[in-house]
Protein backbone atom coordinates (compact mmCIF):
# COMPACT_ATOMS: atom_id res chain seq x y z
CA UNK A 1 0.00 0.00 0.00
CA UNK A 2 1.09 3.35 -1.06
CA UNK A 3 2.18 5.95 1.68
CA UNK A 4 -0.56 7.99 0.65
CA UNK A 5 -3.37 5.35 0.16
CA UNK A 6 -1.98 4.96 4.31
CA UNK A 7 -2.79 8.18 5.17
CA UNK A 8 -6.01 8.23 3.60
CA UNK A 9 -6.58 5.25 5.80
CA UNK A 10 -5.29 6.03 8.85
CA UNK A 11 -5.94 10.24 8.82
CA UNK A 12 -9.56 10.81 6.79
CA UNK A 13 -11.66 7.10 6.44
CA UNK A 14 -12.24 6.84 9.83
CA UNK A 15 -13.92 10.68 10.37
CA UNK A 16 -16.06 9.81 7.00
CA UNK A 17 -13.68 12.14 4.62
CA UNK A 18 -11.94 11.07 1.31
CA UNK A 19 -8.94 12.20 0.32
CA UNK A 20 -8.48 13.88 -2.91
CA UNK A 21 -5.07 14.45 -3.03
CA UNK A 22 -1.73 15.08 -0.68
CA UNK A 23 1.85 16.09 -1.32
CA UNK A 24 4.86 15.27 0.46
CA UNK A 25 6.78 19.10 0.84
CA UNK A 26 9.40 20.50 2.95
CA UNK A 27 9.90 23.93 4.56
CA UNK A 28 11.74 26.26 2.20
CA UNK A 29 12.38 28.46 4.97
CA UNK A 30 13.00 26.85 8.39
CA UNK A 31 11.46 28.10 11.24
CA UNK A 32 13.41 29.48 14.03
CA UNK A 33 13.10 28.06 16.63
CA UNK A 34 14.86 29.78 19.88
CA UNK A 35 14.74 26.61 21.98
CA UNK A 36 14.78 23.05 21.32
CA UNK A 37 14.46 20.53 23.93
CA UNK A 38 16.11 17.77 24.50
CA UNK A 39 14.50 14.39 23.61
CA UNK A 40 12.78 16.21 20.57
CA UNK A 41 10.73 13.97 18.02
CA UNK A 42 13.21 14.69 15.52
CA UNK A 43 13.12 14.18 11.63
CA UNK A 44 9.68 13.38 9.86
CA UNK A 45 8.14 13.71 6.55
CA UNK A 46 5.33 16.21 6.10
CA UNK A 47 2.68 15.99 3.81
CA UNK A 48 -0.30 18.59 2.60
CA UNK A 49 -3.62 16.85 2.20
CA UNK A 50 -6.97 17.84 0.27
CA UNK A 51 -9.98 16.00 1.94
CA UNK A 52 -13.98 16.18 1.66
CA UNK A 53 -16.50 15.21 3.38
CA UNK A 54 -18.85 12.10 2.56
CA UNK A 55 -21.75 13.73 4.51
CA UNK A 56 -23.68 16.24 2.55
CA UNK A 57 -23.37 18.94 2.63
CA UNK A 58 -19.39 18.27 1.23
CA UNK A 59 -16.97 20.40 3.40
CA UNK A 60 -13.18 20.92 2.33
CA UNK A 61 -10.26 20.70 4.53
CA UNK A 62 -6.82 21.58 4.17
CA UNK A 63 -4.77 19.29 6.17
CA UNK A 64 -0.70 18.95 7.61
CA UNK A 65 -0.30 15.52 8.30
CA UNK A 66 3.42 14.32 9.32
CA UNK A 67 5.03 11.25 10.17
CA UNK A 68 8.12 11.30 12.79
CA UNK A 69 10.89 8.95 12.27
CA UNK A 70 11.09 5.29 13.54
CA UNK A 71 7.46 5.54 13.37
CA UNK A 72 4.97 4.54 11.46
CA UNK A 73 1.61 6.18 12.55
CA UNK A 74 0.77 9.44 10.45
CA UNK A 75 -0.25 12.32 13.06
CA UNK A 76 -2.64 15.24 11.86
CA UNK A 77 -0.85 18.35 12.93
CA UNK A 78 -2.85 21.37 11.57
CA UNK A 79 -5.97 21.67 9.32
CA UNK A 80 -7.73 24.75 7.88
CA UNK A 81 -10.80 25.12 6.18
CA UNK A 82 -11.06 25.40 2.37
CA UNK A 83 -12.54 29.28 3.18
CA UNK A 84 -9.98 29.70 5.39
CA UNK A 85 -7.23 29.67 2.39
CA UNK A 86 -6.70 33.00 1.05
CA UNK A 87 -4.30 32.35 -1.81
CA UNK A 88 -2.33 29.93 -3.93
CA UNK A 89 1.03 31.16 -5.06
CA UNK A 90 2.63 28.71 -7.82
CA UNK A 91 5.87 30.53 -7.97
CA UNK A 92 6.78 30.86 -11.03
CA UNK A 93 4.10 31.10 -13.99
CA UNK A 94 6.52 29.96 -16.95
CA UNK A 95 7.81 26.91 -15.72
CA UNK A 96 7.57 23.70 -13.87
CA UNK A 97 8.90 24.17 -10.14
CA UNK A 98 8.26 22.16 -7.19
CA UNK A 99 7.91 25.55 -4.84
CA UNK A 100 4.60 27.27 -3.73
CA UNK A 101 3.18 29.09 -1.22
CA UNK A 102 -0.10 28.47 0.95
CA UNK A 103 -1.80 31.64 2.25
CA UNK A 104 -4.44 31.43 5.47
CA UNK A 105 -6.06 33.58 7.42
CA UNK A 106 -3.84 33.29 10.56
CA UNK A 107 -0.94 31.34 8.44
CA UNK A 108 1.59 31.52 5.65
CA UNK A 109 3.33 28.38 4.98
CA UNK A 110 6.08 28.50 1.93
CA UNK A 111 6.86 24.64 0.68
CA UNK A 112 9.02 22.40 -1.69
CA UNK A 113 7.46 19.38 -2.72
CA UNK A 114 9.18 16.27 -3.41
CA UNK A 115 8.43 17.21 -7.08
CA UNK A 116 7.80 19.72 -9.85
CA UNK A 117 5.22 17.34 -10.92
CA UNK A 118 3.57 15.97 -7.67
CA UNK A 119 3.19 19.99 -6.52
CA UNK A 120 1.56 20.15 -10.47
CA UNK A 121 -0.80 17.22 -9.28
CA UNK A 122 -1.48 18.71 -6.08
CA UNK A 123 -2.70 22.36 -7.50
CA UNK A 124 -4.79 21.51 -10.50
CA UNK A 125 -6.56 19.43 -7.47
CA UNK A 126 -6.71 21.61 -5.37
CA UNK A 127 -7.84 24.69 -7.96
CA UNK A 128 -10.80 21.92 -8.82
CA UNK A 129 -11.92 21.65 -5.54
CA UNK A 130 -11.95 25.18 -5.07
CA UNK A 131 -14.13 25.95 -7.83
CA UNK A 132 -16.38 23.41 -6.77
CA UNK A 133 -16.78 23.63 -3.07
CA UNK A 134 -16.29 27.13 -2.57
CA UNK A 135 -19.52 28.99 -4.56
CA UNK A 136 -18.61 32.17 -2.27
CA UNK A 137 -15.43 33.50 -2.14
CA UNK A 138 -12.80 31.45 -3.52
CA UNK A 139 -8.66 31.67 -3.05
CA UNK A 140 -6.57 33.36 -5.48
CA UNK A 141 -4.31 31.35 -7.49
CA UNK A 142 -1.65 33.60 -8.67
CA UNK A 143 2.22 32.68 -10.47
CA UNK A 144 0.08 29.47 -11.88
CA UNK A 145 0.56 27.94 -15.18
CA UNK A 146 -2.29 28.06 -17.21
CA UNK A 147 -2.37 24.55 -17.74
CA UNK A 148 -3.07 23.71 -14.14
CA UNK A 149 -5.81 26.42 -14.17
CA UNK A 150 -7.51 25.53 -17.39
CA UNK A 151 -9.22 23.16 -19.16
CA UNK A 152 -6.21 20.86 -20.09
CA UNK A 153 -6.09 20.11 -16.39
CA UNK A 154 -6.12 16.32 -15.12
CA UNK A 155 -9.37 15.97 -14.59
CA UNK A 156 -9.91 17.20 -17.73
CA UNK A 157 -7.66 14.63 -19.54
CA UNK A 158 -8.59 11.92 -17.25
CA UNK A 159 -12.20 12.60 -19.07
CA UNK A 160 -11.14 13.38 -22.41
CA UNK A 161 -9.19 10.44 -22.20
CA UNK A 162 -12.46 8.23 -21.25
CA UNK A 163 -14.40 9.90 -24.07
CA UNK A 164 -11.31 9.02 -26.47
CA UNK A 165 -11.67 5.36 -25.63
CA UNK A 166 -15.14 5.19 -25.90
CA UNK A 167 -15.07 6.69 -29.55
CA UNK A 168 -12.38 4.66 -30.69
CA UNK A 169 -14.11 1.34 -29.51
CA UNK A 170 -17.44 2.48 -31.35
CA UNK A 171 -15.59 3.66 -34.36
CA UNK A 172 -13.52 -0.31 -34.01
CA UNK A 173 -16.90 -1.75 -33.84
CA UNK A 174 -18.64 0.09 -36.62
CA UNK A 175 -15.43 -0.87 -38.64
CA UNK A 176 -16.09 -4.72 -37.31
CA UNK A 177 -19.12 -4.35 -38.90
CA UNK A 178 -18.42 -2.87 -41.97
CA UNK A 179 -16.26 -5.53 -42.46
CA UNK A 180 -18.16 -8.94 -42.15
CA UNK A 181 -21.36 -6.84 -43.89
CA UNK A 182 -18.90 -6.46 -46.72
CA UNK A 183 -17.71 -10.40 -46.00
CA UNK A 184 -21.54 -11.20 -45.31
CA UNK A 185 -22.44 -9.89 -49.46
CA UNK A 186 -19.26 -11.40 -50.75
CA UNK A 187 -20.52 -14.77 -49.46
CA UNK A 188 -24.07 -14.09 -50.62
CA UNK A 189 -22.21 -13.22 -53.96
CA UNK A 190 -20.01 -16.55 -54.05
CA UNK A 191 -23.56 -18.47 -52.92
CA UNK A 192 -25.29 -16.90 -56.43
CA UNK A 193 -22.80 -17.94 -58.36
CA UNK A 194 -22.14 -21.37 -56.95
CA UNK A 195 -26.30 -21.99 -57.40
CA UNK A 196 -25.51 -20.19 -60.98
CA UNK A 197 -22.99 -22.41 -62.06
CA UNK A 198 -24.71 -25.34 -60.63
CA UNK A 199 -28.08 -24.86 -62.60
CA UNK A 200 -25.60 -24.15 -65.73
CA UNK A 201 -23.81 -27.34 -65.37
CA UNK A 202 -26.99 -29.52 -64.72
CA UNK A 203 -28.46 -27.88 -68.02
CA UNK A 204 -25.12 -28.94 -69.89
CA UNK A 205 -25.15 -32.27 -68.17
CA UNK A 206 -29.11 -32.83 -69.76
CA UNK A 207 -28.17 -31.35 -73.17
CA UNK A 208 -24.97 -34.19 -74.09
CA UNK A 209 -27.54 -36.25 -72.45
CA UNK A 210 -29.99 -35.91 -75.22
Amino acid sequence: MSVKSVISKEIFTPHDEKMLAAVQVRRRTKKKIPFLATGGQGDYMTFICVSVTNKKPSSVSITKVKQFQGSSAFIKRSQWTIDQLRQVNGIDPNKDCPEFDLTFDNALDQWVASSAGEKCTFIQILHHTCQRYSPARKPEFINCQSKLLGGNSILHSAADSVTSAVQKASQALNERGERLGRAEERTADMMNSAEQFSVTAQKLAMKHKC
